[in-house]
């Protein structure tokens, strides 16, 4: 926007979209494509894509909702009414979600965030192979012709 209300805001969506092009090294269109070609070979590029998308959304939104503002207070007379009210914690509002999603984006992007170590290793135990025992889930294997034992829950008593 122009109207200078948000200029240092459109900075923020473009200071992270550098930082995201950076950390990938495409730019986000390269990057979008990629991930819509493949959503699951870089899981924080895929959050990236995500969240950035959320906050260009929400960036507009909050374009929107200056802009509608502006165009109230230009018209008001010296007092601003209920409605003009209204459109200022709409802009309130949007502010509030613009700034949620960037904060999301800037967390994706450092791999220093606090609870990131913890995630980054979660997601390496689920990908890292199983050595060892394995504990049995299922039943074992019977012989055709043994009948099953029935536990006296199953026969609808509690255990004592």
């Amino acid at each position: 926007m122009s109207d200078g209300i948000s200029d240092d805001a459109e900075d923020v969506v473009g200071v992270l979209t550098e930082r995201i092009e950076a950390r990938f090294a495409m730019d986000m269109n390269q990057l979008k494509a990629a991930v819509a070609a493949a959503p699951t070979a870089n899981p924080d590029a895929t959050d990236v894509v995500k969240w950035h998308g959320l906050l260009v959304q929400a960036q507009s939104a909050l374009d929107r909702a200056e802009d509608d503002l502006l165009a109230a207070l230009e018209a008001q007379p010296s007092e601003v009414d209920d409605p003009t009210m209204g459109l200022a914690h709409r802009v309130n509002a949007a502010v509030a979600a613009r700034d949620g999603r960037a904060m999301v984006v800037r967390w994706l992007l450092d791999p220093d965030a606090p609870g990131k170590k913890d995630l980054a290793a979660e997601r390496l135990a689920r990908l890292r192979p199983r050595t060892g025992p394995v504990v049995q889930t299922s039943a074992p294997h019977r012989p055709t012709g043994t009948p099953a034992p029935t536990s006296a829950w199953r026969a609808g008593r509690p255990v004592r």
